[in-house]
């Protein structure tokens, strides 16, 4: 992903995603969910305290507030359909854990 692409996908400039990466700024707490939510990991992640990315962020808790209003049998075809992506990602990447973008 391109630090514009980044940028847009985030709420923020350009030059600011060039400034982290660079290490000539430190994002702010609100800067650092911005990108978290961006690239749906956790901001732990992105301070190098967890190894592997874990999702997080809206689109996480969105399924989540989904999945609890759905039936049980809903629920298991839900995690099918998880698995199967899940499993399919690992493939593309070769193993690799890296946040989808």
């Amino acid at each position: 992903m391109s630090q514009s692409d980044l940028a847009a996908k985030a709420g923020l400039q350009p030059a600011a995603i060039s400034h982290f990466e660079t290490g000539r700024r430190a994002p702010s707490f609100a800067n650092l969910r911005k990108l978290a939510d961006a690239l749906s990991v956790s901001i732990d992640y992105l301070l190098g305290r967890e190894e592997s990315p874990s999702s997080a962020g809206p689109k996480v808790e969105a399924v989540f507030r989904h999945m609890q209003n759905m039936s049980a049998a809903d629920q298991d075809t839900l995690e099918a359909m998880a698995k199967t992506l899940a499993d399919r990602n690992e493939q593309n990447r070769g193993g690799v854990d890296e946040p989808e973008t």
